[in-house]
């Protein structure tokens, strides 16, 4: 390798445009950059692998949470490799949560799918006591509603809608796949598979979009989302490993 490298050499090796290693480098995401006597930038082999920790690291999505990747490429770049690869353990650890919590919420909709009652309200309720009885806003029921993951009952005189035990064990999946990242659709879509009869392959179902779904968001898959983190929580140590590796005599 030449003993300099040119923006271009560094937009080549890592595969992106040359204005995204600019905007890295403005963005104080890369080291301070020499400069020859004509003002052109001189790169060396560590601005290349704080290049590729970087995009590898800053790339949509952040399921681990943005700030904590952001800071941890931000001490790499002052050269603080030790805080950084304590900030990429502290991002692994962050996928694994979010990805217990939502193979936790798929367990729960199993069980549920199976026939296990999930609530043992004796009477029907009003949608002001489900929001407090469930720790939900009335506005959420509602949008829940709208959006056809649920058919409530109403009342044939007021027109109210009635809660029994049935549509609030329903609800307690939807909060706890909600809260666990799921987005609207793929409960939907799973929910639209389980009253059609389906009870095995809602797992699959939740994680996987039709042929006719245009995928908004990475919630949509979200199950397959967070295994995909986890691995580039994986290689961003492997990185930062590399560059301790490469500063070491």
């Amino acid at each position: 390798m030449a003993r300099y490298l040119k923006t271009s050499d560094i937009a080549k090796a890592v595969g992106v445009h040359v204005n995204t290693v600019r905007l890295y480098e403005a963005q104080g995401f890369l080291p301070p950059i020499l400069r020859s006597p004509a003002g052109y930038r001189r790169f060396t082999r560590a601005h290349l692998e704080q290049m590729r920790l970087a995009y590898l690291a800053l790339k949509y999505p952040y399921a681990g949470g943005k700030q904590v990747v952001v800071d941890l490429v931000t001490y790499a770049a002052e050269g603080d490799l030790g805080m950084a690869m304590e900030l990429a353990y502290e991002y692994l650890t962050n996928v694994r949560m979010e990805r217990t919590h939502a193979e936790a919420a798929v367990e729960f909709l199993e069980r549920w799918a199976q026939g296990q009652s999930l609530d043992m309200t004796k009477h029907t309720l009003t949608i002001g006591q489900v929001a407090k009885h469930l720790g939900v806003t009335i506005d959420q029921l509602r949008n829940w509603d709208r959006n056809g993951l649920l058919d409530v009952p109403r009342d044939p005189e007021t027109n109210y809608r009635l809660y029994s035990a049935t549509e609030i064990g329903r609800l307690r999946v939807i909060r706890m796949l909600r809260q666990s990242g799921y987005s609207l659709m793929a409960i939907l879509r799973m929910m639209r598979r389980f009253d059609a009869g389906e009870r095995e392959r809602l797992r699959e179902v939740l994680d996987t979009p039709g042929d006719n779904e245009d995928i908004e968001t990475v919630a949509d898959r979200w199950l397959t989302t967070l295994a995909q983190q986890e691995e580039r929580a994986q290689a961003i140590i492997q990185q930062i490993s590399a560059m301790i590796d490469l500063g070491q005599p």
